[in-house]
């Protein structure tokens, strides 16, 4: 099969095409024939060295794909050669077959084609199980999520609304605030206004019950401030660096909870419950269009290069999709 590796640590130039054995599904597993596969961060940090893949988990970028079941392996259950699914992957999804632990894959979305469909696992994952399973954001709460126009920015603004919570969110430019907004968000345009002050201004100077921060270093106590009496800051990345300080007082002034978490190493077991969560929860508002992945452009997969250095340069929103 035809797949992307990593060459060595470095710059988009590092990716390359190769031919590779195609794989077998083990125990559990599905061989899918690839379709589509997304592209996000954590592949950017992989390529850079700084995200390897857990052990046993292909060295190959891609955490997403969808496309039609080529084969399974003993004790699968659910699924048959020819049905069409979209998975959670560790790793291996740039690349035209891919395997797929069984509690992992999902049915298409009704109305989805895989081009779209692989834009959903690793964002809808990551922020159903941070959004709303460790920041227990409810109905008629108000949330503040940063990197609005990222894929996980403007999937949590959907998911956010659709579940009856008030979003405000941050960008880097008119054009992504504009997004935001289209999407339901009060935008913050973080280059030109201070998001602290206009979140105490949104909320008569309550706070924001719930943060979700893709961004974290100096970010912290600003968002401290942000909170709301037993708010919950939850840290899915750091882009702005993993270290901060932080006083203490107005954590325990105003009860708040500060949490954080990853997805690629989580069991299978861990993911499969997320992703039944999601078919029960999710999969309805995306069949009738309620939330949808937001992709700013399909490539082929020999172009995963620029794909890497278009999401390198800030000038996406939403999404980019690779095709084999």
């Amino acid at each position: 099969m035809r797949a992307i590796e990593i060459s060595t640590p470095g710059g988009p130039e590092v990716l390359r095409m190769v031919k590779r054995p195609t794989p077998v599904p083990g125990s559990g597993e599905l061989l899918v024939r690839v379709e589509a596969a997304g592209v996000n961060r954590p592949d950017i940090l992989q390529r850079l060295g700084q995200y390897p893949p857990p052990p046993g988990i292909s060295d190959l970028p891609g955490l997403e794909v969808a496309g039609t079941v080529s084969a399974v392996g003993p004790d699968v259950s659910r699924w048959r050669e020819g049905d069409s699914v979209c998975a959670l992957v560790a790793g291996g999804g740039y690349a035209e077959y891919c395997v797929v632990p069984e509690p992992q894959a999902l049915p298409l979305p009704r109305g989805f084609r895989p081009g779209e469909a692989a834009a959903i696992p690793e964002t809808f994952f990551t922020v159903w199980t941070n959004l709303f399973d460790r920041g227990k954001l409810t109905e008629g709460e108000t949330v503040l999520i940063h990197g609005g126009s990222s894929g996980i920015g403007t999937t949590a603004i959907q998911l956010a609304r659709a579940f009856g919570a008030t979003v405000l969110a941050t960008a880097g430019s008119d054009a992504k605030c504009a997004a935001c907004e289209r999407l339901g968000a009060r935008a913050i345009n973080y280059r030109t206004a201070d998001f602290v002050q206009v979140t105490r201004e949104f909320t008569g100077a309550k706070g924001v019950d719930v943060i979700l921060d893709i961004v974290g270093g100096d970010y912290l106590q600003k968002n401290i401030e942000c909170l709301a009496m037993h708010g919950r800051l939850i840290q899915i990345g750091l882009l702005g660096g993993s270290r901060a300080e932080i006083n203490l007082r107005p954590l325990m002034q105003k009860r708040l909870t500060l949490t954080g978490s990853t997805l690629r190493t989580r069991s299978v077991a861990e993911k499969g419950a997320i992703a039944r969560e999601l078919e029960a929860r999710v999969w309805p508002l995306l069949a009738s269009r309620q939330v949808a992945p937001l992709i700013d452009r399909t490539l082929p997969l020999g172009d995963a290069a620029e794909a890497h250095r278009l999401l390198e340069s800030g000038e996406v929103i939403g999404k980019i999709v690779l095709v084999p």
